[in-house]
């Protein structure tokens, strides 16, 4: 079983790209569309700027998406592409770099959408007063009842459940780091501060859905559906819109890739005719456990994925 995964915010280093676009013309292509979508030189911040610009969310989600895209165009160009990948999925905005690859979002649109999601997630919560923090050793239960202890009337969540032994939390960046001290007093290996600008994947983003909602018509693929269950189908497109912050707990991610479909006419790599591969994409939003009441949607099974 083969994979393409995305990666999603803090990923981010000024630089990351270049050799990519030096080498490879497709690459290259990619970074010069994202610019063009977004009116400006978003390479030029990406590969020359200072790491505090770029790390702001508006900065960083399409950054990072552009530079997941360019990576997939040199593998392409080295002749390992989607038709050789069973599964295609992304962490938080990986979700995004996900689905363009599938081809359920054009690069364009993805890039504009990222940009104004970024917007709408800083504007909910200025610069400075969010944070975000991986904690290590520990599991979810464990950094659950951290974040709860640790909130003394702000909001401080266990946001994201990694790996059993990795769980971030997410909040306001005084409960966060008041977190990050008491997790390291009951036991966890490390609690490290994360290189965001914002409190993703908690409550606080939630002004953020109704901004995305009102965007997402650019970005809507209509071939894009629902597969494999999960108590909400819904478009892809329609899911960048009105699911975009990824609100409440965002899951561990196994067990919840997309499988690709196949319909006949392309020549695969190892040289047999007859399985072209349609994607699917699935973020990082695996265990979203509340059924869909606007903020929370889905549960663990949840994928959007393209029919033919």
């Amino acid at each position: 079983m083969r994979a393409f995964v995305f990666p999603g915010q803090g990923a981010q280093v000024v630089g990351m790209g270049r050799e990519l676009a030096e080498a490879y013309p497709a690459a290259r292509a990619v970074f010069a569309e994202v610019d063009e979508a977004l009116g400006e030189s978003l390479s030029d911040l990406v590969w020359n700027g200072d790491i505090e610009t770029l790390t702001l969310t508006q900065n960083a989600q399409p950054a990072l998406m552009a530079t997941s895209v360019a990576a997939f165009r040199a593998l392409e160009a080295e002749g390992f592409g989607i038709q050789d990948a069973d599964f295609v999925a992304g962490h938080s905005l990986g979700e995004y770099s996900a689905l363009c690859a599938a081809g359920a979002l054009s690069l364009a649109d993805t890039a504009r959408l990222l940009r104004l999601r970024g917007q709408a997630m800083q504007e909910a919560v200025p610069v400075g007063q969010g944070a975000m923090a991986a904690v290590l050793g520990l599991d979810f239960a464990a950094v659950d009842q951290i974040a709860r202890d640790a909130a003394e009337g702000e909001v401080c969540q266990a946001a994201n459940d990694n790996d059993p032994g990795q769980v971030v939390i997410s909040g306001h960046k005084a409960a966060v780091e008041r977190a990050a001290v008491l997790a390291k007093e009951r036991g966890a290996k490390r609690a490290l501060m994360l290189p965001v600008s914002a409190p993703f994947h908690s409550a606080l983003m939630q002004p953020a859905a109704a901004v995305m909602g009102r965007g997402a018509g650019g970005g809507r693929d209509r071939r894009a559906g629902s597969a494999a269950g999960g108590q909400c189908p819904r478009r892809a497109g329609e899911r960048a819109g009105r699911h975009p912050p990824a609100l409440g707990r965002a899951g561990d991610g196994r067990g919840a890739l997309a499988r690709v479909g196949r319909v006949p006419g392309r020549r695969r790599r190892d040289g047999v005719l007859g399985d072209r591969r349609r994607q699917g994409a699935v973020g990082d939003d695996q265990a979203h456990r509340q059924g869909c009441g606007g903020e929370e949607c889905g549960r663990a099974a949840d994928i959007a994925a393209l029919r033919a």
